[in-house]
């Protein structure tokens, strides 16, 4: 039997990661571990191995966008068995004690565990989760395929509930997210207005090949107001001009862990009841109602699938926005 593991390890920020041999991780009580199949590379992991999330547990490893099989099950764990295809989001364990987790919000829990942050994730071979904050994955899709729902579906989604039920939504950002989002909202009625760098028209073309109602640089207008625009890409410079673009009334969603620093702009702006929110990790609701949704929403994804030891690879092409749709590391 394999007693060993190869995982891509962050042991300093803004350094490569390395490639490293380690013992097999042993699954405690509640918790189980799992042969990763597949691991979706998320902008927050760019955000720990660029050093902009200040607090990683070095060394990690990075990734929280984990489609696996179970492979032993820990003390205690009734709901999992060996065998099972599990997802293994961004949210790894809540404390359960603080007010937070008490009032339904442990998405915003004092203590929580993060997966690819503060616990190993799954740029790895093998990777232990708790099992409660695992998901049984039943869809027929390959692995490649849903890995990107475990974090750019389920908290894209948290991001599209947030910015409320109206008829007209933009997307500013058209990545891994986005091209879920768009798809889950044009088959609820919904007409996307899709933004993107300036002069980016694959990203464009690919935004109008999912149904968009119009494609456009993020510094342009739509042709008619929004009701909720949510912002992907970590650029603070996008809320003003979200706000110049939706109605009285509407709302500016923030989706991301990091931005960069958003401009003052006058309060003519934000005036008639438009709001700014911002959306952190999420709730183990999120993920079920995602999870069910998404398959009857026909979601597919555009992936770019690189081996383990192409993590840093697949880094970079994020980055440096060569990525259309999600990347997909495959152990």
């Amino acid at each position: 039997m394999v007693q060993h593991m190869h995982a891509m390890v962050l042991e300093r920020p803004r350094t490569p990661l390395v490639l490293r041999e380690r013992p097999l991780p042993v699954a405690g009580p509640g918790e189980i571990r799992i042969s990763v199949k597949a691991c979706g590379v998320c902008r927050t992991d760019l955000h720990v191995a660029d050093g902009e999330l200040s607090h990683p547990r070095l060394p990690i490893v990075p990734g929280h966008e984990i489609v696996g099989r179970v492979e032993v099950v820990g003390a205690g764990v009734e709901t999992l068995r060996v065998g099972d295809r599990v997802g293994v989001p961004w949210l790894g364990s809540t404390c359960g004690l603080c007010s937070f987790c008490r009032s339904n919000r442990e998405n915003l829990c004092d203590r929580p565990v993060l997966t690819g942050y503060t616990r190993d994730g799954g740029f790895a071979t093998h990777t232990v989760a708790d099992a409660r904050f695992c998901f049984p994955l039943v869809s027929e899709l390959d692995d490649l395929q849903i890995a990107p729902w475990l974090c750019a579906g389920l908290i894209g989604w948290r991001s599209y509930r947030m910015a409320g039920e109206g008829e007209t939504l933009g997307l500013y950002g058209f990545g891994a997210a986005a091209h879920i989002l768009a798809q889950v909202a044009k088959w609820q009625g919904r007409r996307v207005f899709a933004f993107t760098r300036a002069g980016d028209e694959s990203a464009q073309r690919f935004a109008l090949s999912l149904g968009v109602a119009w494609a456009g640089a993020s510094d342009q207008l739509p042709p008619e107001p929004l009701d909720a625009a949510i912002i992907f890409a970590p650029v603070g410079a996008l809320v003003p001009i979200a706000l110049k673009a939706v109605k009285k009334g509407g709302r500016v969603v923030c989706g991301g862990i990091h931005m960069s620093n958003i401009p003052s702009f006058p309060y003519r702006l934000l005036w008639e009841e438009r709001q700014v929110m911002s959306v952190a990790n999420l709730t183990r609701l999120d993920a079920r109602e995602f999870l069910d949704i998404a398959p009857r929403a026909h979601v597919r994804c555009e992936v770019t699938h690189y081996s383990l030891a192409g993590a840093n690879e697949a880094l970079s092409d994020l980055r440096d926005g060569r990525v259309q749709g999600a990347a997909v590391i495959v152990p």
